[in-house]
């Protein structure tokens, strides 16, 4: 292989990568001695590097100078969900560790807006992306549309791609809290739900039929509300059931903001009227300080991101291709009772 003539266009560290079946990042590594590839493939790079005569963009070396070299992009949903900073935060935890930093993008839960953030973060040069989508088709987060970069979707499993995921338990925890108050005695359960087209919406609505299911309790649509995280929707939808002449005795909430729409709508309930039990996927801040008892469905975001991350960087030190890879972050109950 001869080395690269003056006359033809500069060689990228992606073409490069592609010629040796890697990605990017793993050239890169190889380029500065560090961590994360094995040491034949190492030397297969730095081979092919002196054989095609590349060498490193020197404007991009010093645009990124002083710091870390790589950059991981974060596509998150709603960054007024404290989940996405959690997770962003067990994210970071990794990416420091391999010399990668964390650039953010927020998408307002529009798929469309997803697909010019995504398409932003590739051109500003990411080495890798984590992506919590906003909607069921992900065919803009696969293959050669993301030039080959290695993606791992947080909170959804892929839709027609192929790429890694870390998932949390949605369906079980959502059963488990919806059994806790059949157990506790209560029939008539308002389901304060997200969108069907997100997975988390779906799969935890689904906890919830399927509680009530094994309870023999029909579904009763007037006491299901599934609408995007946001607090205010959920308040009014809240405050619509427990109108209902038969109101419901307890309500589930599928996520943190639901949560909150669902306290201010209990928070102006009379006294002498009927206390309404809650229950939450999410853990809240303060909710051992509410006024009321609440059981939520509580697990780790960071670990969740530090999951994402650690997989991210697995594929990305890959030298053959792997099947893809899955991994779910359980979920347990807690009981937070009222301050007396």
């Amino acid at each position: 292989m001869s080395a690269h003539s003056e006359s033809e266009p500069a060689l990228t560290m992606r073409d490069v990568a592609a010629r040796l079946g890697v990605s990017p990042m793993t050239v890169s590594r190889a380029l500065r001695g560090q961590r994360g590839i094995g040491e034949a493939t190492r030397q297969r790079v730095l081979a092919e590097v002196a054989a095609l005569g590349y060498r490193p963009n020197k404007r991009a070396r010093e645009l990124r100078s002083g710091g870390p070299n790589e950059l991981i992009g974060l596509v998150v949903t709603n960054l007024a969900n404290p989940f996405y900073s959690q997770l962003a935060v067990g994210l970071e935890q990794i990416c420091v560790g391999y010399g990668a930093r964390v650039m953010l993008g927020s998408t307002g839960e529009n798929p469309a807006t997803e697909r010019e953030v995504v398409a932003d973060l590739v051109d500003r040069g990411v080495d890798g992306l984590v992506v919590a989508p906003a909607g069921h088709d992900h065919s803009h987060l696969g293959g050669e549309r993301l030039r080959d970069l290695p993606v791992v979707l947080a909170a959804s499993p892929p839709m027609g791609i192929d790429v890694d995921c870390v998932l949390v338990d949605d369906f079980g925890g959502t059963r488990e809290a919806g059994r806790r108050l059949v157990a506790r005695g209560h029939r008539r359960i308002g389901f304060l739900g997200l969108p069907p087209s997100l997975w988390t919406g779906s799969e935890r609505f689904r906890g919830y039929a399927v509680a009530l299911e094994e309870a023999g309790i029909a579904l009763d649509e007037r006491y299901v509300s599934r609408h995007r995280g946001d607090s205010a929707l959920a308040e009014e939808a809240a405050r619509a059931m427990l109108a209902l002449p038969d109101p419901p005795t307890a309500l589930l909430t599928a996520n943190n903001r639901n949560t909150v729409g669902a306290l201010r709508a209990l928070r102006d309930r009379a006294q002498d009227q009927e206390p309404v039990a809650l229950a939450g996927f999410d853990d809240i801040e303060l909710a051992d300080m509410l006024h009321l008892p609440l059981t939520v469905v509580s697990y780790d975001p960071v670990e969740l991101g530090r999951a994402a991350a650690k997989l991210l960087f697995e594929r990305q030190a890959s030298t053959a291709p792997q099947p893809p890879r899955r991994v779910t972050i359980a979920t347990t109950l807690v009981d937070h009772p009222a301050p007396r």
